[in-house]
């Protein structure tokens, strides 16, 4: 019974000891956990402010205005507003693969790429980029006119970034016989 009654006085001697420290200590803690807090407030927002950083990329589409000869070849630039990535090349991408805004259709801007198209891979070494999509770039796509008009606009919103020169589009990694009229 001794030692019971021991071991109950030393935990609460411990634990008003350790009360006591709490209190003395505790000033010190509010104030560094109050510039932790500071730190913390101050990346979260820096990160915030980082991932809204925004820049402009081209996305070129065909004008049934600014193209009066009807050139399949022929697309125009359009600029777009994204948050700033590593993957640039890909993003301007994306954004053509969405096609025209409302505003963009009434300038007369329109695309020949079918809606749903995935980039399955994208890759830019050398000068060339290499761009592989599913297999819905290609699906009921008819005429040579379509097909040039789709090609360029790809190739075109690929090639305006200074590391990319060729281009090179495959489907499901095929580049033969893909987009044939």
């Amino acid at each position: 019974m001794n030692n019971v009654f021991f071991i109950i006085l030393t935990i609460i001697l411990v634990a008003f000891l350790g009360y006591l420290i709490v209190q003395k200590v505790a000033p010190e803690r509010i104030h560094f956990g109050e510039q932790a807090t500071s730190i913390q407030e101050e990346t979260a927002t820096t990160t915030q402010e980082e991932s809204l950083a925004t820049t402009s990329v081209k996305v070129f589409f065909g004008n049934s205005k600014l193209n009066g000869e009807a050139d399949c070849n022929k697309v125009f630039p359009t600029e777009r507003i994204i948050i700033k990535t590593e993957g640039i090349a890909r993003a301007a991408l994306e954004e053509l693969l969405k096609g025209p805004t409302q505003q963009e259709e009434q300038e007369q801007f329109f695309t020949n790429i079918n809606p749903g198209v995935k980039i399955q891979s994208l890759t830019i070494e050398n000068g060339t980029a290499k761009v592989d999509f599913d297999e819905q770039l290609e699906f009921q796509v008819g005429g040579s006119c379509r097909v040039a008009a789709i090609g360029a606009e790809i190739m075109e919103t690929l090639k305006q970034f200074e590391t990319v020169d060729n281009v090179i589009i495959s489907i499901n990694g095929r580049t033969e016989d893909i987009l044939q009229p």
